[in-house]
């Protein structure tokens, strides 16, 4: 399933953890389908690997912000559009402050990004027929909680889709986006969240998976001058990224580079200021743009 060049650009160590990653939810999809077709109980489910991976600032990653273009691989971008159903799982989210404080900044994020100047970074983005990224049109279908216990460890991304399933009742809008904020901590791996693809009973998804980035300087974009939490500030940052990635790559075969760095993985960790959206001030790194040959936040 790991056979795109673009893994090799993350050094050994990281290529080890991915690779592991992937293989378990190749493994952990297969049996679920085999499950589904044989029994008829759980939904019939394929999940991609894990791409666009933040890595945390001492996780000794590789900078993609080298001064070469995004190359088109053929795939869909997101053109018609954007639903988004985030889905927060774990006991903590039964925590009225803990919910609180990031549902409702990351309900702010989703529900006003679709057209702000930064949304606009990944507009330039086509696929084969012409049809650009929409970033006019990203909609917020709502929040789902789940408080039931997370897996130990990092999760694969057939754990994470099995969690969609089980929310949307494994009856998913097609094409949507499932953003998944766990309440654990990422204890010892070495990235903040990545985003993937995958089908339920033959519906295409797109999803993302986040870990609870509270007091996690390795997560921590470092912003004294809003009033956001700490942890809020750290899912805003990882959010920007997996959704810009979403938006150009959401079948992990339109735009990457040729190290295999997405849009948002060539400038991980870049800032040169805040973003505005819902009319709060946000510290979100910056998107590959190939007509600039650099980073930017607004377009």
């Amino acid at each position: 399933m790991v056979t795109r060049s673009r893994w090799r650009s993350c050094g050994a160590g990281r290529w080890s953890m991915f690779a592991v990653l992937a293989a378990g939810a190749a493994s952990l999809a297969f049996l679920a389908a085999g499950s589904a077709r044989a029994s008829g109980g759980p939904p019939s489910i394929a999940a991609g690997p894990a791409f666009g991976f933040v890595p945390s600032h001492n996780a000794g990653h590789t900078s993609h912000g080298r001064v070469t273009p995004l190359l088109y691989h053929g795939g869909p971008v997101q053109s018609s559009g954007t639903q988004v159903r985030a889905i927060y799982w774990g006991s903590s989210w039964s925590n009225a402050t803990f919910k609180g404080d990031k549902i409702s900044g990351l309900d702010t994020i989703y529900s006003s990004v679709q057209g702000t100047g930064y949304a606009h970074t990944n507009s330039e983005y086509a696929d084969g027929s012409g049809n650009h990224v929409n970033t006019t049109t990203i909609s917020q279908l709502g929040d789902l909680i789940d408080t039931s216990a997370t897996p130990s460890g990092a999760p694969t991304t057939a754990q994470v889709l099995a969690e969609v399933a089980k929310e949307t009742g494994n009856n998913p809008v097609a094409n949507a986006y499932y953003p998944v904020y766990s309440a654990r901590p990422r204890g010892t791996a070495g990235y903040c969240a990545w985003h993937s693809t995958g089908t339920i009973n033959g519906v295409s998804v797109q999803f993302g998976f986040f870990f609870n980035l509270d007091g996690d300087p390795g997560c921590d974009p470092a912003d004294p001058s809003t009033t956001h939490s700490q942890g809020l500030e750290a899912l805003a940052n990882v959010t920007g990224h997996e959704l810009s990635e979403m938006l150009t790559d959401p079948k992990l075969n339109a735009w990457y580079d040729q190290q295999g760095a997405e849009n948002a993985d060539k400038c991980a960790w870049k800032f040169s200021g805040n973003v505005t959206i819902g009319g709060q001030s946000w510290k979100i790194q910056g998107n590959w743009s190939n007509a600039a040959s650099g980073c930017i936040e607004t377009s």
